[in-house]
């Protein structure tokens, strides 16, 4: 390919270092949270059921709206127990999260390839530099957002399928029926995730200093001052 010289030097410095941490980051964020499968589970006694255990399993998006509780039994608690929702809507909040992450992997990988490849035209077109900070820029500022949205999302995905979902089944308050909390699935994945989001904010926000250094921009702010000037003439 012409043009193409092909330098892995480029990794040791922190431009190419931390985009290497910025897709490896980026892999662990869409991973711990799009891959996350988990279920919470309630015990159940009613009208000729004693004890039986009721499930409702949720996964990514996080649409926990759509997700419906087992039936305790085929009979259904003798036509007591309706079907039973869990709370919250959290997959715009997780598809943010997951579909900036997957961009950012593509974009990582594109940029590692002229870093290492083409660095020398990245360096003598002005405009690649300036791109790449416009990119770095706006990555930061939506890493910074959607971490926070997925944060808040986890601490309510939490609520809504913890103990606490037993006062919002309708089922459960009638006097012919008791609910038990058991267990939910362990929430160790999207922690993860989350701390991933907050890894990357940090990566990106301090990416943005090393891609400036390469710009026009930085270049002009460096220019020799009025005074240094006269100084070294009088030299």
């Amino acid at each position: 390919m012409a043009g193409l010289r092909v330098d892995f030097g480029v990794l040791l410095e922190p431009l190419g270092f931390i985009k290497v941490l910025e897709w490896i980051f980026s892999i662990f964020a869409f991973a711990t949270c799009g891959g996350f499968r988990g279920e919470t589970t309630v015990l159940v006694s009613c009208k000729g059921v004693v004890n039986k255990t009721v499930t409702a399993a949720f996964a990514y998006p996080f649409a926990l709206n759509t997700v419906v509780f087992s039936a305790p039994d085929p009979r259904r608690c003798g036509g007591t127990w309706m079907d039973v929702y869990l709370v919250g809507n959290f997959s715009c909040s997780a598809q943010f999260f997951v579909t900036l992450a997957v961009l950012v992997f593509l974009y990582c990988i594109a940029a590692l390839v002229v870093y290492i490849g083409y660095k020398h035209v990245y360096q003598q077109k002005s405009k690649f530099p300036l791109i790449d900070l416009a990119v770095t820029s706006i990555t930061a500022f939506l890493w910074v957002v959607s971490t926070f949205a997925w944060t808040k999302a986890v601490s309510d995905i939490r609520v809504s399928t913890g103990a606490s979902l037993i006062s919002g089944i309708q089922s459960c308050k009638l006097p012919t029926t008791t609910c038990r909390f058991v267990s939910v699935t362990g929430m160790g994945t999207l922690n993860v995730s989350a701390l991933s989001g907050l890894l990357n904010m940090v990566l990106w926000g301090g990416n943005i200093w090393f891609v400036y250094k390469d710009t026009d921009l930085y270049i002009r702010s460096k220019r020799i001052s009025p005074g240094t000037y006269l100084a070294q003439t009088d030299i």
